[in-house]
C-alpha cells in the first residue's frame, strides 16, 4: 500500500478546500466592501491577542469622538457578549458575533452583522476580531484597514514570532504605553526593529486607554483615514455636526 501516496493526496486536497474556502470569503468580502463604500462607512478590522486591549482603545476611542463621527463595533469572541455591553453603554450600536470554536471572524459573518446595523447613518465600523495573531490575518472581512494591536505586557518579539499579522496590518498600535514604567521586559524600539525586518515600513504609534488616556496619534490617523475615504467614496463621509446643521 502506497501511504506515500494517499498522504500527498490528502494534502493536495486539504489545499484545495481552503483555497476553495478562501475564494468564496473573498467574494463576500468584495461585497462587503461595496456596502462599505456606498454608504461612506470606513471599516476599520482590529486585530490582535486576547486581552492586548482592543476594546478599551474602542471605549476611549468612541469618549474622543463619539460626537463627531457616527460610530458602530462588530464585536467577536468564541462566547459572552461581554465586550458588547461595554461598548453600547457609551451608546455606540455594538452587534456581538459569537464563533463558538472558531479562531477568526470571516466576511460571511460580517455579512450577516451588516444587515443588523444603520450603515447608512455611520462614518466608522471598527470590527474587534477574535484574539489571536494566527487565523485573524489570512481572511478578508472587507475592511478598508487592518491594525494590529500588541501589547506592552506582551513580548517585544512577537512581529518576528507572527510576520503574517504584522505583515496584513496597516498600522500597529502599542497599547498599555503607560505600563512601561512598571516593565523591563519590553522594549519599544525592539518590537520597532522586529516590524521593520518583516520588510515593511508599517507605521507603529503609541496608545494607553486607561486611566488618563493618552490616544492622539491613534485619534489622528484615524481622522487622516476618514479624510482619505472622504475623498474617494461616492458617498462622501462627514462629521456628524455638519450633517446635523451645527
Amino acid at each position: 500500500m502506497d501511504h506515500g501516496h494517499d498522504h500527498d493526496h490528502n494534502s493536495a486536497l486539504a489545499v484545495d478546500v481552503l483555497q476553495d474556502l478562501l475564494a468564496a470569503n473573498d467574494r463576500v468580502a468584495m461585497h462587503n466592501r461595496e456596502h462599505f463604500d456606498e454608504h461612506g462607512v470606513l471599516a476599520i478590522n482590529l486585530m490582535s491577542s486576547p486581552g492586548a486591549g482592543k476594546t478599551a482603545l474602542l471605549e476611549a476611542t468612541i469618549v474622543a469622538l463619539g460626537k463627531r463621527y457616527r460610530i458602530a463595533v462588530i464585536e467577536g469572541d468564541l462566547e459572552t457578549d461581554n465586550d458588547a455591553e461595554r461598548i453600547r453603554a457609551h451608546g455606540v450600536p455594538a452587534l456581538q458575533i459569537t464563533t463558538g470554536t472558531a479562531c477568526h471572524l470571516d466576511a460571511h459573518l460580517v455579512h450577516r452583522a451588516l444587515h443588523e446595523l444603520p450603515l447608512s447613518g455611520l462614518d466608522l465600523l471598527f470590527i474587534e476580531n477574535v484574539g489571536n495573531l494566527v487565523c485573524p490575518a489570512s481572511f478578508d472581512l472587507g475592511q478598508h484597514r487592518n491594525v494590529t494591536l500588541l501589547s506592552v505586557t506582551e513580548g517585544d518579539d512577537k512581529p518576528a514570532k507572527y510576520p503574517v499579522i504584522f505583515r496584513a496590518c496597516d498600522l500597529v498600535v502599542l497599547s498599555k504605553t503607560d505600563l512601561l514604567d512598571v516593565l523591563d521586559d519590553f522594549d519599544p524600539r525592539r518590537a520597532a526593529a522586529a516590524l521593520r525586518m518583516l520588510g515593511r515600513n508599517t507605521p507603529m504609534i503609541s496608545t494607553a486607554a486607561r486611566r488618563a488616556p493618552a490616544i492622539d496619534p491613534w485619534v489622528d490617523w484615524l481622522e487622516q483615514q476618514l479624510a482619505a475615504r472622504r475623498s474617494v467614496t461616492a458617498a462622501p463621509l462627514a462629521p456628524m455636526a455638519a450633517r446635523l446643521g451645527a
